[in-house]
C-alpha cells in the first residue's frame, strides 16, 4: 500500500504538468487505471491494450527462455561436437551451463531494447502532452528475438531509436503506424549494418579461454548453408525442436506452434493470417521442388539448395514461423478485414519463400515480405470492401426489378 500511496502522491503533485505522463505512465504499470467512464458505453470489457500487450509477451517468454538455452548449447556444441539424438527433454541441453552462457549474451539485448525504446517513449509523450504508450511492450520484447546474438549494444540502440521514431511515432504513435515497429528496427540493421545481419554466422562466446586457439569460431545457420548449396546434418526433429542455429527466438518450431495456439486462444492473433501464410509458403516451396524435379534448375545454380529443399522444411527454417505467428499478426499493421486476412496472409508466405530462394546472400525472407505488405495491407481491405459494396448494390438492382 506505501507504494501505491506514494505513487498517487507523485500523479497528484505532477498533475497537469509536463511530466504527468511519465508518474501516469509508472501508475499504471504496476496498478490498474483508476479512470472510469462517465456516460454510458456500448461495450464493457476487461481487456485493455496493456493486458492485450501482457498476453503476447507472455506467449514469448518460452521462446526467449528456449533462445538462451539453445545459445549456450549451440556455443559448446560447436566447440565440443553435437550430441547425436537429441530430444526436448535432453539433459544435454537443459543445463545451467548452456542457460548462464545464452542469458549473459541474450540479457543485455532485452535490457538495451527495453531501455531505449521506452525512454523515447517517455520523451514523445512528455513533449506531445499525451500518456505513455504501452505499445512498446511487445515491441522490446520481439526486438532481442530476431537480432543476432553478437550485434553491438550500440547498433541495436540506435536501430530502436530509429524504429521507434521513425517507424511509429511520426504517424501518430500507437494505432497509427504503417510499418511493424520490430520489423523497421531489423530492417533498418539490415540496411545500415549489412555484415551483421546477414544471418549466416554462428555465435560461440569466449572461445579463446575454451581452445586456446581463437577468439571465436563461426558456423553456418541452418539457412546459410542451404543457400550455399551444402547439405545440413540436422534432423527434421532437430528442426522442429530448435537445436539449430538461427536468432534468438526463431528457432523452435514446437514453442512457435504452441504460442500460437495460444494467441488464438486468447483471440489476440488471427488464425486466418497464420495459416493463409503457411499455405503461400507451401505453395511456393512446392512449385520450386517441381521446377527442380522438372530439370529447369541444375546443381551447380546458386539457387538449387533452397529450391531442391523440401517444400515443407521451409516451415522448420529461418524465421518463418516465427515471422507468421508473432510479426504478420500484429492488428494494427495487418488486414483488418476476413477475406483480406487471407489475401495478406498467403501473400506474406509466398513473398517470403520466393525472397529465400531467389537471395543466397540474405537467406531470409520473411521480414521484406511482411514489411512489404504491410504496405499494401489497406489498398487490400479497401478492394475487399468495395467488393462487397457491389454485391449488395447488385442484389438491391435484383430485389428492385
Amino acid at each position: 500500500m506505501g507504494l501505491k500511496q506514494n505513487l498517487h502522491n507523485l500523479k497528484e503533485k505532477y498533475k497537469g504538468t509536463k511530466m504527468a505522463p511519465a508518474f501516469n505512465a509508472i501508475h499504471t504499470f504496476l496498478y490498474l487505471p483508476n479512470e472510469i467512464t462517465h456516460n454510458g458505453t456500448h461495450i464493457k470489457a476487461a481487456d485493455d491494450l496493456k493486458r492485450t500487450m501482457n498476453i503476447v509477451i507472455m506467449a514469448l517468454v518460452p521462446c526467449l527462455i528456449f533462445g538462451m538455452f539453445n545459445a549456450g548449447y549451440q556455443h559448446n556444441a560447436a566447440i565440443n561436437g553435437f550430441t547425436e539424438g537429441m530430444s526436448f527433454f535432453s539433459g544435454n541441453f537443459w543445463n545451467l551451463d548452456n542457460l548462464l552462457i545464452g542469458a549473459a549474451k541474450i540479457l543485455p539485448l532485452v535490457i538495451v531494447s527495453y531501455g531505449v525504446g521506452l525512454i523515447v517513449e517517455f520523451i514523445f509523450a512528455v513533449i506531445k502532452g499525451h500518456e505513455v504508450e504501452e505499445g512498446y511492450l511487445v515491441t522490446g520484447m520481439l526486438v532481442p528475438l530476431i537480432v543476432p546474438i553478437d550485434l553491438p549494444l550500440w547498433m541495436l540502440a540506435v536501430a530502436v531509436i530509429f524504429g521507434v521514431v521513425i517507424g511509429k511515432e511520426v504517424f501518430g504513435g500507437t494505432g497509427m503506424n504503417i510499418l511493424n515497429p520490430a520489423l523497421t528496427i531489423r530492417a533498418f540493421l539490415f540496411f545500415a549494418y549489412p555484415t551483421w545481419m546477414s544471418g549466416d554466422k554462428v555465435w560461440v562466446a569466449d572461445a579463446r579461454e575454451l581452445t586456446g586457439t581463437a577468439d571465436a569460431i563461426s558456423g553456418e545457420t541452418m539457412l546459410g548453408s542451404l543457400a550455399q548449396n551444402a547439405q545440413s546434418s540436422f534432423s527434421n526433429w532437430d528442426m522442429f525442436f530448435g537445436f539449430i542455429p538461427g536468432s534468438v527466438g526463431e528457432t523452435s518450431t514446437l514453442l512457435i506452434l504452441l504460442g500460437a495456439l495460444f494467441l488464438i486462444f486468447t483471440k489476440i492473433g488471427s488464425w486466418r493470417i497464420m495459416l493463409s501464410a503457411v499455405i503461400g509458403a507451401l505453395v511456393m516451396g512446392f512449385v520450386f521442388n517441381q521446377v527442380v524435379e522438372m530439370g529447369w534448375i541444375g546443381e551447380t545454380s546458386k539457387f538449387y539448395g533452397l529450391m531442391s529443399l523440401d517444400f515443407w522444411k521451409h516451415l522448420l527454417i529461418g524465421g518463418f514461423a516465427f515471422g507468421a505467428v508473432y510479426m504478420a499478426t500484429d492488428p494494427v499493421t495487418a488486414s483488418q478485414t476476413n477475406k483480406g486476412k487471407w489475401i495478406y496472409g498467403f501473400l506474406i508466405g509466398f513473398i517470403s519463400i520466393m525472397i529465400r530462394v531467389f537471395n543466397p546472400a540474405y537467406p531470409e525472407g520473411v521480414m521484406l515480405a511482411i514489411l512489404l505488405m504491410n504496405v499494401f495491407a489497406p489498398t487490400i481491405d479497401h478492394y475487399v470492401v468495395q467488393g462487397n459494396v457491389k454485391k449488395r448494390l447488385k442484389r438491391a438492382k435484383v430485389k428492385t426489378a
